[in-house]
């Protein structure tokens, strides 16, 4: 494997992972990954991962970023959310190539952040669109240089929104966020006013690359999914490490057996893991197969393509309820506030409640399956 298909080198990587732990609490009062830590990012690949060659990206594979998130995912699930946005070098290439080329050709470590929900009427003036409105849901954008927001033009007929990309200094962010999942993301509303975009720094979110690059051509929503339900692998798999380890080291204060000498937590920690490992084995094994048919063919065949979304619900999914099996397995002390068992919960839970792999996205796995309507962008 060489070294633009492998994660970050381990010694920077683990150094990164273990501040993460020691900063948790910090993390969780700000509601945001602080720049500092998002330099580190930077550092480690987080944002030139997708980034093409030739213009001083790392050109990593799919299953090689997906790792790398995991692995921070490990050490805070809001640290591991905001790195996945690393994925939007790879829809970022539906722009005309020159402006792609504007943005990494600068800096290959631009960091970028939008919200696409609801897309706000913008206003054609000139060459470009004039956008106002208001965005919920910019996980990130604290330590974005650029921030995107869906726009909707009068006449365009696409069913997938126009996003607009803007300077991060022209706009500004209203600190909405507050809530007991995912608490560090900074998912904070972005507000514009007026910002003049010129078209050629807008395009069709999942729509057709400008560039021929192959993981430009691996299908971009289905990558958007993966990218974000590692994210409760990673979590679920620090879960159920900080169960086993507390449980061969602690012992009952009432002489009962040791949590690790009981059948139900024998029991209940084999089905956990082996939920999670199914759930990951088929997860990247469906995101190897796929990127064997590019490799390949330069595409994905279509039960290739509804696998890849359907392991990533799955992923998310099997990840929380692992999550929440691990804090079962913690008894009462993990119903201590801040307790790593009921934060890993509740941070499983909120993502898989994201709609790309919520319960939802099974039923289009399944209308996909049987060759029934689809929602857009869904295979």
């Amino acid at each position: 494997m060489n070294s633009h298909s492998s994660i970050a080198p381990t010694n920077a990587l683990e150094a990164l992972k273990a501040e993460i732990g020691l900063r948790r609490q910090e993390f969780q009062d700000l509601r945001h990954i602080p720049v500092d830590i998002v330099r580190k990012f930077q550092d480690v690949g987080v944002y030139r991962a997708f980034v093409p060659k030739r213009f001083g990206g790392d050109g990593l594979t799919p299953q090689a970023f997906c790792r790398l998130v995991e692995e921070i995912a490990t050490a805070d699930a809001s640290a591991g959310w905001v790195a996945s946005f690393g994925v939007s070098a790879t829809y970022l290439a539906s722009l005309p190539p020159e402006t792609y080329a504007k943005i990494y050709g600068t800096d290959p470590n631009t960091v970028f952040a939008g919200a696409m929900f609801p897309p706000q009427a913008a206003k054609r003036v000139g060459d470009g669109f004039e956008v106002s409105g208001r965005w919920p849901w910019g996980s990130g954008v604290m330590g974005a240089s650029i921030v995107g927001a869906g726009i909707k033009i009068e006449g365009e007929a696409s069913p997938l929104p126009r996003t607009a990309i803007m300077p991060r200094d022209k706009v500004t962010i209203d600190e909405t966020w507050n809530t007991i999942g995912l608490r560090a993301t900074g998912s904070h509303d972005i507000v514009a006013d007026r910002v003049i975009v010129p078209e050629d720094w807008t395009f069709i979110r999942g729509g057709k690359p400008q560039m021929d690059d192959l993981v430009f051509r691996y299908p971009a929503m289905a990558l958007a999914a993966q990218v974000l339900a590692v994210v409760a692998l990673g979590v679920a798999r620090s879960a159920l490490d900080w169960v086993r380890g507390d449980a061969l080291a602690r012992t009952s204060i009432t002489g009962a057996p040791s949590p690790a000498a009981r059948a139900y937590v024998q029991i209940d920690f084999a089905r956990a893991e082996g939920l999670l490992s199914g759930a990951r084995s088929a997860f990247y094994d469906a995101i190897e197969t796929g990127w064997r048919q590019m490799e390949a063919h330069g595409e994905i065949d279509r039960l290739s393509h509804i696998r890849l979304r359907h392991t990533a619900s799955k992923a998310a999914q099997d990840g929380a309820e692992a999550a929440r099996i691990a804090f079962v397995l913690g008894g009462s002390d993990a119903m201590t506030t801040g307790h790593p068992l009921g934060r890993a919960m509740i941070d499983a839970a909120c993502v898989a409640q994201h709609a790309f792999i919520n319960a939802g996205s099974w039923q289009a796995a399944g209308a996909a399956l049987f060759e029934q309507q689809t929602p857009p962008g869904y295979p």
